[in-house]
C-alpha cells in the first residue's frame, strides 16, 4: 500500500484505500486516450465534432471510478467483492471446491464501479483461471460457461469462493491475488471490463442478508454472514 493510501486510511479508519483512491489505474490509458482524441477534434474540429467524444470522456470516468468504501467491522460479515444489483441467491454445487455451497451473484452493468474487492479476511488457498463464452453475464449458465477467474478464500469460519465471470462486453478479467496471500476485507483484488458478474460461494449453513434484486455496493453491503463455528 503506498504513502497515499497509507495516510488515507490513518485518516479516515475502516475506511478501505488504495494508491488510486477515485480513479481506477486499469482507466488512465483509456481515460488518456478519449480526452486527447477529443481535445484534438474540439481544437481542429470545433465543439460540434467533438461533442459525442467528450461523451465518451465522461463516460470512461464513471466507469472506472474507485471510490474509498468504508468496511464494516462484522467478523462474520461476506461482503459484496462488486457494486451491481443481486441476480441470484441459491443453494448450489461450488465447482472449484466440490461441494455444496450457497452461492450469490452481483450482475454489474456498464454504470456500475467495476473494482472487484475481498468479501473476506482470509488467506488466498487457491486460483484459478477458464477461458470460455461471453454470454450475457446476468444469465445463470454465464457462471459455468463464460470466461471467469476463481479465488479460494480459507477463512476462521469456513471457505469462501470468489468468482470473476465475464460478460458480453467484458473481454477482460483482471485478477491479482496470488496463493499465499492473505486478502483483507475490502482490500482491491481486481477489475473487470467492461460489464459482468461475480459469484461468491459460501459454506452451506452461512445466512444471506441480500436478496434478488437488491442494489449492492463494493465493501459497504453485507451480502451473507458465515457461521460461528470454524
Amino acid at each position: 500500500m503506498g504513502d497515499e493510501s497509507k495516510s488515507l486510511a490513518a485518516a479516515l479508519p475502516g475506511v478501505s484505500a488504495y494508491p488510486h483512491p477515485y480513479i481506477a489505474r486499469e482507466g488512465w490509458p483509456f481515460i488518456a486516450a478519449s480526452v486527447a482524441a477529443a481535445a484534438a477534434t474540439h481544437w481542429f474540429a470545433g465543439a460540434g465534432w467533438a461533442a459525442t467524444l467528450w461523451f465518451i470522456v465522461a463516460f470512461m470516468v464513471q466507469f472506472f471510478r474507485d471510490p474509498p468504501r468504508t468496511v464494516p467491522q462484522e467478523p462474520k460479515a461476506v461482503l459484496s467483492p462488486a457494486d451491481g444489483r443481486v441476480v441470484a441467491v441459491e443453494r448450489a454445487h461450488d465447482p472449484y471446491l466440490d461441494r455444496d455451497a450457497l452461492k450469490l451473484s452481483v450482475f454489474m452493468n456498464v454504470f456500475n464501479a467495476h473494482s472487484n474487492r475481498g468479501p473476506a479476511d482470509g488467506l488466498v488457498r487457491k486460483t484459478w483461471y477458464h477461458p470460455g463464452s461471453f454470454l450475457n453475464a446476468s444469465l445463470s449458465k454465464a457462471s459455468l460457461e463464460n470466461e471467469r477467474a476463481a479465488i479460494w478464500l480459507e477463512t476462521p469460519r469456513g471457505d469462501v469462493t470468489c468468482v470473476q465471470v465475464a460478460g458480453l462486453i467484458a473481454r477482460r478479467i483482471l485478477c491479482y491475488a496470488r496463493e499465499g496471500q492473505r486478502l483483507a476485507r475490502g482490500e482491491r483484488f481486481g477489475f473487470i471490463r467492461f460489464g459482468s458478474r461475480v459469484d461468491v460461494y459460501l459454506p452451506p449453513d452461512a445466512v444471506p442478508k441480500a436478496s434478488v434484486g437488491d442494489k449492492v455496493y463494493a465493501t459497504s453491503t453485507t451480502l451473507a454472514t458465515l457461521p460461528s463455528r470454524a
